[in-house]
C-alpha cells in the first residue's frame, strides 16, 4: 500500500512533500519561542507563510487522488490510525500533521463518489450555507461554546509565532479543500488558480478570526468560493452540457 502510493508520486514531488511536512513539524515545535510581533504582523505571517505551507502539502500530495478506486479508504485509514496513536502518545506536532494528512486523503478518497463535475459544483454551491448555519446556530457553535477542547483535538492548527495561541481549521474545511483541489485536477479545471484562491480566502478568514477576536467563523464559504470563482466559466459550461444531455436523453 505504501509502495503503491510512493509510485504515484514522482521522486521530486515526494521529496518536496517530505520536506514540506518536516518544515511544518519544525515550525510547530519552535513557533511559541519565536519573536513576538504586533498582532497584524503575526496574522500576516500565519496567512502568508504558515498556513499556505500547510495547504501546499495537499497540493504536493495531489497525485495520490488518482489512485485506483479499489481501496479508496486505505490511505485515509492508515493516516487516521497514525494520528490516533500520536495523539495518545501526546506528540502534538506530529499529531497535527497526521490529522492534516488524514483529512486531505479523505477528501481525495471522496472524489470517487463524484462521477460528474456538476455534482461537485452543486456541493460547492450548497455546503457553504450549511457551514454558515452550523457555526451560527448549529452543532459547530455548540462545540465552540460548550466543548472547545474538542476543537483542539480534532481540528488542524496553525500556530501564531511567539504566542501560545493557535488558529484552527475543522476537518470538513480540510476535507473539502482536498476534494475540490482533486476535482479541479481530475476534471481539467484551473488547478493552480484553485489552490491559490482557496488558500487566499482561507487566510483571509483566519485573519478575520484573529483580528476580529471572535471564537470562530465558517471557513467552508472561503473554500467553496475559492473553487467556484476561478473556474466559473468552465463550471457553467459543464452544467449546461449536462443539462443538454439530460434533455436529449
Amino acid at each position: 500500500m505504501v509502495g503503491g502510493a510512493a509510485a504515484v508520486l514522482s521522486r521530486r514531488r515526494a521529496l518536496a512533500l517530505v520536506a514540506s511536512g518536516a518544515l511544518l513539524l519544525v515550525y510547530a515545535w519552535v513557533a511559541e519561542r519565536l519573536w513576538e510581533l504586533p498582532t497584524r504582523w503575526d496574522v500576516a505571517f500565519v496567512g502568508l507563510v504558515a498556513f499556505p505551507a500547510s495547504t501546499a502539502t495537499i497540493w504536493l500530495a495531489l497525485p495520490l487522488s488518482r489512485r485506483e478506486r479499489r481501496h479508496p479508504i486505505a490511505l485515509p485509514a492508515l493516516a487516521g490510525g497514525l494520528a490516533l496513536a500520536l495523539g495518545l502518545l501526546g506528540l502534538d506536532a506530529p499529531f497535527n500533521l497526521a490529522k492534516l494528512a488524514c483529512f486531505a486523503l479523505t477528501g481525495f478518497a471522496l472524489l470517487w463518489a463524484f462521477r460528474e463535475l456538476w455534482w461537485v459544483t452543486l456541493v460547492a454551491a450548497l455546503v457553504a450555507w450549511v457551514d454558515i448555519w452550523s457555526v451560527a446556530a448549529g452543532p459547530t457553535r455548540h462545540v465552540i461554546e460548550e466543548r472547545p477542547g474538542l476543537i483542539e483535538r480534532v481540528a488542524v492548527g496553525s500556530a501564531v509565532p511567539g504566542e501560545g495561541s493557535v488558529v484552527y481549521l475543522g476537518p470538513p474545511d480540510v476535507i473539502f479543500f482536498a476534494l475540490f483541489l482533486a476535482a479541479a485536477a481530475r476534471f481539467g479545471l484551473r488547478v493552480a488558480a484553485t489552490w491559490i484562491t482557496m488558500t487566499a480566502f482561507l487566510s483571509l478568514t483566519l485573519a478575520a478570526v484573529v483580528l476580529g477576536d471572535v471564537s470562530g467563523l465558517p471557513a467552508l464559504p472561503a473554500v467553496c468560493a475559492g473553487f467556484l470563482l476561478p473556474n466559473a466559466d468552465l463550471l457553467v459550461r459543464d452544467a449546461r452540457a449536462a443539462w443538454r444531455r439530460r434533455g436529449d436523453g
